[in-house]
């Protein structure tokens, strides 16, 4: 009798082969995978971005336009306004494939991991996005429109605002994105006290320290220096670090019996 062909991790990457070990060829060719994967989601989110880039440009604006009556965005080089539409479908390609990357990254490392904490892995990918989203919201709705409110109103009658193009962009998106990370807090206090790096009771102790470096990333992130954005941004991660304390808690390793 003949028998069948047995499959190989090369053949398909996501057979489960997470009960054997993985020779280095093997992890090699999963991270492959993995990446071409993550690769594909970016490169759909880009597509989508650009197909709607002069409405997200549009979208981007409108807090400028709703603090100053006056405000235009203007390009003074030939290739500006091109780099800068191509920077936007990048951002929105990134975003929209988070999802997909985060999806690809726990994959790889979940062969460590019992079958219970891969599902349990896998569930932090919607915590994670719905956290960078959520940090994407606040910065555009919540921190941008005072900053922008005391950076184009500053000074009166001495300048009127006309702002390049790129600069605007690049100005806001980074204020987004930066934003977005930071609202990663309690996910990364979580793997932190999972692999047993800080624990629950570490972080209780050192929260004058976490007060004191919410206000640095904040002043970090934000574009500008006075006090009531500073303290609209570090204000949400000093209350995302006391829920990691709380996750941290939740999913302390316990020892065997």
């Amino acid at each position: 009798m003949s028998q069948a062909p047995t499959k190989t991790p090369q053949d398909s990457p996501d057979e489960d082969v997470h009960d054997r070990a993985l020779t280095l060829m093997e992890h090699l060719r999963e991270l492959r995978f993995r990446v071409f994967m993550s690769a594909i989601g970016v490169v759909i989110g880009l597509a989508i971005s650009a197909w709607f880039g002069q409405e997200i440009i549009d979208y981007l604006k409108r807090p400028a336009e709703a603090k100053s009556e006056d405000f235009q965005l203007q390009f003074i080089e030939p290739f500006e306004l091109f780099v800068t539409y191509f920077r936007v479908s990048l951002l929105g390609g990134l975003i929209l494939g988070m999802p997909m990357i985060l999806y690809q990254g726990l994959r790889f490392i979940s062969p460590a991991l019992r079958g219970g904490e891969r599902t349990w892995l896998y569930m932090t990918v919607i915590g994670a996005t719905g956290l960078f989203l959520g940090g994407v919201a606040f910065a555009y709705y919540i921190a941008l429109p005072p900053a922008l409110d005391f950076l184009l109103n500053f000074g009166g009658d001495l300048a009127e605002p006309n702002i390049r193009v790129e600069s605007y962009i690049d100005f806001v998106t980074r204020l987004l994105f930066w934003t977005g990370v930071t609202f990663q807090t309690p996910i990364i206090i979580m793997y932190l006290a999972r692999v047993r790096i800080v624990s629950a009771g570490q972080l209780i102790r050192w929260w004058r320290i976490a007060i004191v470096m919410a206000f640095v990333i904040a002043a970090f992130v934000t574009p500008t220096w006075d006090p009531v954005t500073q303290s609209l941004v570090a204000g949400p991660i000093i209350v995302l670090y006391f829920l990691g304390i709380i996750l941290a808690w939740i999913v302390r390793p316990r020892r065997r019996e």
